[in-house]
């Protein structure tokens, strides 16, 4: 892998990582409009530790005060992280259960264009639902939300449908305002984001790591982490004022390109 390729792929990782558009859909798709082969296990582990690192540093206040009012037994604090834990269990299970699955059937452009439709869709029809939002704060959240949330967030296995974009709509469905929906479905994916990374990790690590994809690696992971912070704080400033009407129209845009092109691997 070039430098090019590996800062390429970070960037585009740590964007469409946390906008609602699509992480594994871009990686699929780039490689292959570019003619590059696939960045396989190792850099994917890189870009997903530094997509959870950017998370990490992002709400580091907001999940150090976590911590420390949980331990305390704080209630609030408690509430929250009882439903953060309660909401990452069903995207472990269908991750453990079905990622095989996924991979071996699921990665290609024309189920990436038929879920950046579909679920773009239903994001429109979520974002219509901010005008009736009665949730402004992540200790209103809960347990039956934060469920229903991560059920959603587990079906973001399938390339093309945005863990971000389907855990906001969920969240916009359940009553959250688009600010809210957004912070508590980052913190809600960096369990599973973290968790995809080091398990990812420890895999190359048992088989081993050439050296000289060392340098690409931690380009890609720096990559990641610096668009993946730019991209958590533009949604969260953005959607204080804005809608998701662009993303959606991005996402119908580019998964009608897709299928016009025909089926690919």
């Amino acid at each position: 892998m070039t430098p090019l390729q590996a800062l390429t792929l970070g960037v585009v990782q740590g964007l469409t990582e946390f906008l609602p558009i699509s992480s594994s859909g871009h990686l699929i798709l780039v490689p292959v409009l570019l003619g590059w082969r696939d960045q396989g296990l190792a850099f994917d582990a890189a870009v997903h530790l530094g997509t959870a690192l950017a998370l990490v540093l992002y709400f580091a206040r907001d999940l150090w005060r976590l911590g420390i009012g949980a331990a305390a037994g704080r209630s609030a604090e408690r509430r929250l992280a009882a439903a953060l834990v309660v909401g990452s269990m069903p995207a472990a299970v269908a991750g453990f259960l079905l990622e095989r699955l996924v991979v071996v059937h699921l990665r290609s452009a024309t189920v990436v264009g038929l879920s950046l439709i579909g679920w773009g869709l239903v994001l429109a029809w979520a974002d219509r639902q901010a005008a009736r939002a009665r949730v402004g704060d992540l200790g209103q959240v809960g347990l039956a939300r934060s469920l229903v949330i991560g059920c959603a967030q587990a079906i973001a296995l399938v390339p093309g449908t945005s863990r971000s974009g389907i855990t906001i709509s969920a969240a916009l469905f359940a009553g959250l305002d688009r600010p809210t929906a957004a912070r508590f479905a980052f913190l809600l994916g960096l369990p599973v984001t973290a968790g995809a990374g080091l398990y990812e990790t420890a895999v190359l690590l048992s088989s081993g790591l050439p050296a000289a994809d060392g340098a690409a690696l931690m380009l890609g992971l720096l990559a990641s982490l610096a668009a993946g912070l730019a991209a958590v704080w533009f949604l969260i400033h953005y959607l204080g004022r804005g809608t998701f009407t662009p993303f959606v129209l991005y996402r119908l845009a580019l998964g009608l390109v897709i299928l016009a092109a025909g089926p690919t691997p």
